[in-house]
C-alpha cells in the first residue's frame, strides 16, 4: 500500500498555532499512519514608503522586526515537531516566506500535491482559523481541523453530520478512508436546524453502511437552544467518536466567505478533530 502523506501548514503571522495544537496535529498524523509534509510560513513585508521619511516612525525597522519574529517562530515550531515526531523520516519540512497576505493561497495550492491536509486550530489564533477556512474551501482535499485538546490514539469511531447533501456525502467518503478496520460510524442528523429532504435519512444511511460491512447507528438530534455546531460536537463527544465528519458550506466572494451556520460554528469553536469537505 502506498504511503499516505498529510500536508500540515503552519502560518506564523500575525501569530503561530499554539504548541498544544501543533503537537495534537502531529499526534493525529501518526495515529492515521500518515507521513507528514510540514510547511512553515514566515512573512515578507515589502518596503513601504513613509510620508515622514522615517523621521518619526521607523517603518523599515518595524517590518524587519516582524519578519524576524515570524522566522524565529517557524524555526521554533520546526524544532518542536522534530522533538515530538516518532520517526524523523516520517517528516519533511519546507519553509516559505511569501509577501504579506499570500500565505493562504500558497498553502492552498501546495496542499493539492498530498492526500489530505491537517491544520492545527487555536481559539486565540486568527491565523490558524484563517488557514483552516482557506483550506476547507480552496484545496479540494479532505481537511481535518485539530484542536489543542485532541489526543487520539486510534480512529475506530467516526460521527458523520448527515443531511443528504453533496458535501456530506464527500465528507463521509473521505472519513471512511481514515477509519480503522472494524471501526464504527454514528450518523447524526439535526432535525430542526433546516429543512431536510426526507424522513429517517440517518436510519437510511446507517442501513447502507451496515450493508457495506460497517457497524453503524443513527441518532436524530434537536438543537435544544444550542447552536448546530455545538449540538453536533457535543453528541459526537458523548458517543466517544474520535472524529466528526461534515460538509463545509460557504460561498466565495473575493475571499470573503458567507459561511453556513454549522461551518461558522465549527471554525470558531472546535472541540474535537473535525474533517470538513467542500
Amino acid at each position: 500500500m502506498a504511503d499516505r502523506i498529510a500536508y500540515i501548514p503552519l502560518n506564523t503571522c500575525p501569530e503561530g498555532p499554539s504548541d498544544a495544537a501543533t503537537l495534537a496535529t502531529i499526534g493525529l498524523a501518526g495515529t492515521l499512519d500518515c507521513r507528514m509534509h510540514v510547511a512553515t510560513f514566515a512573512v515578507n513585508i515589502p518596503p513601504v514608503a513613509s510620508p515622514l521619511g522615517g523621521f518619526l516612525i521607523n517603518v523599515k525597522g518595524m517590518a524587519c522586526a516582524i519578519e524576524d519574529r515570524s522566522k524565529a517562530e517557524c524555526d521554533r515550531l520546526r524544532a518542536l515537531i522534530e522533538a515530538a515526531a516518532r520517526d524523523s523520516s516520517d517528516v519533511t519540512f519546507v519553509h516559505h516566506q511569501p509577501v504579506m497576505g499570500a500565505a493562504l493561497d500558497w498553502a492552498t495550492t501546495e496542499s493539492r500535491y498530498f492526500d489530505l491536509a491537517l491544520t492545527p486550530w487555536s481559539p486565540d489564533s486568527a491565523s490558524t482559523q484563517d488557514m483552516a477556512q482557506s483550506l476547507v474551501f480552496g484545496t479540494g482535499l479532505p481537511v481535518v481541523l485539530v484542536p489543542p485538546s485532541a489526543n487520539v490514539a486510534r480512529v475506530d469511531h467516526i460521527a458523520i453530520a448527515w443531511d443528504e447533501s453533496r458535501v456530506a456525502a464527500r465528507a463521509l467518503g473521505d472519513a471512511l478512508r481514515l477509519l480503522a478496520d472494524g471501526g464504527r460510524v454514528t450518523v447524526l442528523t439535526v432535525n430542526d436546524e433546516k429543512r431536510l429532504s426526507g424522513v429517517g435519512i440517518a436510519e437510511t444511511l446507517a442501513k447502507s453502511l451496515e450493508a457495506r460491512g460497517f457497524a453503524a447507528k443513527a441518532v436524530t438530534l434537536g438543537l435544544e437552544g444550542k447552536s448546530v455546531a455545538r449540538t453536533l460536537q457535543d453528541r459526537a463527544i458523548r458517543e466517544d467518536a474520535q472524529l466528526l465528519a461534515m460538509g463545509g458550506f460557504g460561498h466565495s466572494r473575493l475571499r470573503d466567505f458567507v459561511l453556513g451556520g454549522a461551518t461558522k460554528g465549527i471554525l470558531s469553536d472546535l472541540r474535537l478533530p473535525v474533517l470538513m469537505a467542500h
